[in-house]
């Protein structure tokens, strides 16, 4: 019996079937054979893994043929050999790896692949290697140096975070659901499966926008939900045959506590949401993104094209699952019977949420952070530093477009922005407190400043204007600025930036101006969703946050003074950034849980952590809560997980030295302090009392939409 009921899903485009298929199919059997993944072919000593039978009732001839309707033989011809062999390698995996939960062998394995992908590889033991030494040949000429770069990493991905897998299923570890989306992106091999459809449509990407969010949002969105459908349809393989324990519709079980039917209604709703960001980007960001990057007509159609791709890759995979031998699938109607329900319920997740609700003092959880808060001695010292700086940048004077000043004295006092920066650096200088204490106040006075002229005036030109401004005021060489600044926050960058960058070598310097640029930048983020009136989708959200808040400035401070002792590589390992990721997120979530009466009653905010979930849920507030403190407490207990059992093994992978482990140390005990720091802060600060915003609203004809958000 199935476990659950198939979930009535939303594909909204109609999937469309390549007329070469039987060529593909009569193609992929002989190269199969050719490359030994066949029983009767097999290496020597190589289990059991597919016979002709096997391999020909899966039929990924037919997926490539659903996924990529429009190229021609000789292309559908490789892209079929290409997924013939991701899924061979899966299945190879799992049967030599995965099930005798082999480490160090799947270590040797996987360490030797890369060798693969040249085009002068050495000879192959196995039909992994053959396969992927073919397929390199066979591909890389055909494209530019900066997409070769691009499949190289997505494919690197998929191979070794397989590593992330196994461990999971050798300690019985399940992850939780943002950990679980963010690898399940590197391991689920769907960033592969978009360069591949990049490919196949001949549309190469322009280079300087690949990195742009528009085009990261639209390969992310498109890699979760081919994750979360693949989930739902290879649940019951996965889990009662395969042992598989990394699977998106029991991380929802087992963190909901909820039945499988449950579960993978959830992911299904996931899925959707997914699905709406991913049109939502499209339609959104796009037109900007060809306006403000100046693309050429030719790569605006070749960017349109690569969106077609996607959406055809959607549409394909799913029929796929509808009728592959490898997944559960039956009493499945297939896409186009299930069209009209899945669209009905996806409209849920468009319901407008109304602002200025009236929610009352929010009933805060107990948050598991056991780590005893400590407090710099020169607290009070930076905080009457810091009050004066603010009065030297201008910041309580009134500004254009403004009827008060966005702070006052008074304001500033009470925020006791130096209980923060006291209790995340304990052990800094009083020169290094204030510095620290003053970089708090400007980001702060950013959040506040820019909702308080853009959102009030719903001023999207005059908001991007304001972010392509603020990496004038952090020159790489630390001289004067090309331009003087036009507000308080721009005059505190100015004058924060050399204090604070010339000591930084020219990597130092680029890191951290990337995360002012990045907070700057996710206002706009932020305001584009006001002017949509658009709760953001959970998982956007969650990214997008980590900017917003700030806590990637503040936290990669401490990684720059460790630079002189921990390499920058160790910083760029999925350990490193995922260690950093889970700690920001409690920062974050914690602040969401703090500031929800003041941001939802007071300030109609939409961007909230609580709101998300509740959006999501389609439930109330003290429902969310719960969820969103099980997230916090989650993310914390994986920062701890990685502190304790990967950090050593990857010091052990990277052969670093006694001062480098010593500084790692000392850093994870930094961000120990950056948690308990946090959450001390919140407690103490008035910022977020239960109270109207200070500064009035006017009230008229034409005033309706003035509001001012101050976070």
């Amino acid at each position: 019996m199935q476990p659950f009921e198939l979930p009535d899903f939303y594909v909204p485009y109609p999937a469309r079937l390549n007329p070469r298929l039987e060529r593909a199919r009569a193609h992929t059997m002989a190269w199969a054979r050719e490359m030994r993944m066949l029983d009767d072919h097999r290496d020597p000593g190589t289990p059991d893994i597919w016979d002709e039978a096997a391999l020909a009732a899966m039929d990924y001839a037919l997926l490539c043929a659903y996924t990529h309707p429009d190229c021609d033989g000789q292309e559908l011809d490789l892209i079929t050999d290409w997924y013939v062999w991701v899924f061979y390698f899966d299945d190879h995996f799992l049967e030599v790896f995965k099930k005798p939960q082999d480490q160090p062998g799947a270590q040797t394995y996987l360490d030797r692949l890369p060798q693969f992908m040249t085009l002068d590889p050495p000879e192959p033991t196995n039909a992994v290697e053959r396969g992927l030494a073919d397929l390199w040949a066979r591909t890389i000429p055909a494209r530019s140096h900066a997409w070769r770069r691009r499949f190289s990493e997505s494919t690197l991905n998929l191979l070794r975070e397989s590593l992330w897998e196994l461990a999971n299923i050798s300690t019985g570890r399940v992850p939780n659901p943002v950990e679980y989306i963010e690898m399940r992106r590197k391991v689920g091999g769907a960033p592969w499966s978009a360069d591949l459809a990049e490919h196949a449509a001949g549309a190469e990407l322009p280079s300087r926008v690949v990195g742009t969010r528009p085009l990261r949002v639209l390969k992310d969105t498109f890699s979760d939900a081919v994750h979360l459908r693949n989930d739902i349809f290879s649940y019951q393989r996965e889990t009662e045959s395969e042992g598989e324990i990394n699977n998106s519709v029991l991380v929802m079980e087992r963190f909901l506590n909820v039945a499988p039917q449950a579960a993978a209604d959830i992911v299904n709703d996931l899925l959707t949401s997914r699905l709406r960001q991913f049109e939502n980007t499209a339609l959104t960001e796009l037109p900007q993104l060809f306006e403000d990057h100046a693309l050429d007509p030719v790569e605006r159609a070749n960017v349109s094209l690569y969106v077609k791709a996607l959406q055809d890759w959607q549409s394909g995979g799913h029929e796929w699952h509808t009728q592959s031998s490898r997944y559960m699938n039956k009493k499945s109607l297939g896409m186009s019977a299930a069209r009209i329900p899945a669209l009905l319920r996806s409209a849920r997740l468009s319901v407008p949420h109304f602002p200025f609700q009236r929610v009352g003092p929010t009933p805060l959880p107990d948050f598991d952070i056991p780590y005893p808060p400590r407090v710099n001695p020169h607290r009070a010292q930076s905080g009457r530093a810091t009050l004066e700086w603010c009065r030297d940048m201008g910041m309580f004077d009134p500004q254009p477009r403004l009827p008060v000043p966005v702070w006052t004295p008074e304001r500033v006092t009470g925020m006791a922005l130096e209980i923060c920066a006291a209790s995340l650096a304990p052990d800094a200088t009083p020169e290094a407190l204030d510095l620290a204490t003053q970089w708090l106040a400007c980001g702060t006075y950013g959040d506040d400043y820019f909702p308080a002229i853009f959102n009030r005036d719903r001023d999207l030109a005059g908001a991007k204007r304001f972010n392509t401004r603020a990496p004038a005021f952090m020159p790489l060489d630390c001289g004067a600025p090309p331009v003087p600044p036009e507000n308080p926050f721009e005059t505190a960058l100015a004058d924060l930036w050399p204090r604070t960058a010339a000591p930084m070598d020219d990597r130092g310097r680029r890191e951290f101006r990337a995360t002012v640029e990045h907070m700057v930048a996710s206002w706009v983020w932020e305001l584009q969703n006001h002017l949509q009136s658009r709760v953001p989708d959970p998982v956007d959200y969650i990214e997008m946050r980590r900017h917003t808040f700030g806590s990637e400035m503040t936290m990669s401070l401490a990684r720059i003074r460790h630079a002189h002792e921990i390499p920058a590589h160790v910083f760029e390992t999925r350990t490193l950034r995922e260690i950093d990721a889970s700690v920001m997120d409690v920062g974050c979530l914690i602040n969401d849980c703090f500031s929800y009466q003041k941001e939802i009653e007071y300030e109609g905010e939409l961007n909230n952590g609580v709101l998300a979930v509740q959006h999501f849920f389609n439930c109330d507030r003290d429902e969310a809560l719960p969820i969103v403190n099980d997230l916090i407490t989650s993310r914390r207990h994986q920062f701890e997980h990685l502190a304790a059992h990967e950090l050593p093994t990857l010091a052990d992978q990277l052969s670093l030295d006694a001062a480098a482990r010593t500084a790692l140390s000392a850093y994870i005990a930094e961000l120990r302090d950056w948690m308990s720091g946090i959450l001390k802060w919140h407690r103490e600060t008035d910022r977020y009392n239960e109270r109207p915003p200070r500064i009035p609203t006017p009230t008229g004809p034409g005033t309706s939409a003035f509001r001012l958000t101050h976070r």
